[in-house]
């Protein structure tokens, strides 16, 4: 059965700003909240908002949640438990957009540690050690944390915006990933871009012929592409039992679940 939201149907399924990306790199110090460290290094950069890879990052404590199905009669998902792994925990991938959130730095976080996969809790994972990172930052656009009408959840949106080649986007339920991406950078003049981004599809069809049959997921993009207006989308992603999958999508076969959160950085094209 796929995701049926409580809400009116947006009339736009995909928006965007322009966003002049640059550079953000530093370290991570030994004793900070992950959100604190974070939202440090993006101020430290003069960024409100964009992307940054976690892996190498090592957590003591380590928090997070899996999707999990809604109880509560409204939303379509919700969220597990915390799960609480003993000791320090290494982050193998994992991809965090920032933006903000009531006045405050704020991120949202898809990974992989320690044979499991999961949403990351920044304000209850501790940095265990001094970690370099590296990302991608705006000054001037963002992703803001506002209430969504159709999904009832508090969602990533973008904002603000500037005169930039690249692209903080959502594209909204339903949406299938693959054509959806395209059709947004060619809506924009982008032909040839790296995509960074994470979210959630529901019920989860893969080029290589495998599938995830599972209506609540959590995902991230794993060395994804646009090359000459096509999107080459590789992504890892865990279901409801903590089952974790990887491999690219299908065209037409991918909807997206609640939202999917995507950073555009345009590139040369090399042929």
């Amino acid at each position: 059965m796929r995701m049926v939201h409580p809400g009116p149907r947006a009339a736009e399924r995909a928006t965007a700003r322009r966003a002049r990306l640059r550079p953000v790199r530093g370290v991570l110090p030994k004793g900070a909240t992950v959100m604190q460290a974070v939202g440090d290094l993006f101020a430290a950069h003069g960024c409100k908002g964009g992307v940054l890879d976690l892996a190498g990052v090592t957590c003591a404590p380590m928090r997070y949640v899996l999707p999990a199905p809604s109880s509560d009669g409204i939303h379509a998902a919700w969220y597990s438990q915390t799960h609480a792994p003993e000791g320090p925990v290494r982050i193998d991938s994992a991809t965090a957009t920032v933006g903000w959130k009531d006045g405050a730095p704020f991120l949202h976080c898809h990974g992989i540690w320690r044979a499991a996969m999961g949403h990351l809790l920044p304000f209850d994972s501790v940095i265990a050690a001094d970690a370099e990172v590296a990302g991608l930052g705006a000054a001037e656009t963002w992703f803001e944390a506002l209430p969504d009408p159709e999904t009832a959840f508090t969602l990533f949106t973008p904002a603000g915006g500037e005169d930039g080649q690249g692209l903080l986007a959502r594209i909204l339920p339903g949406e299938d990933v693959v054509t959806a991406v395209e059709a947004l950078a060619a809506r924009h003049g982008i032909a040839n871009a790296r995509l960074q981004g994470l979210g959630s599809i529901d019920h989860i069809r893969f080029a290589e012929g495998h599938r995830m049959d599972c209506h609540a997921t959590e995902l991230r993009l794993a060395g994804a592409a646009l090359t000459r207006g096509r999107a080459h989308i590789p992504i890892e992603v865990v279901d409801i039992h903590g089952n974790i999958a990887r491999g690219s999508l299908t065209r037409g076969g991918n909807p997206v679940g609640v939202t999917l959160e995507l950073i555009i950085e345009p590139t040369e094209d090399k042929t």
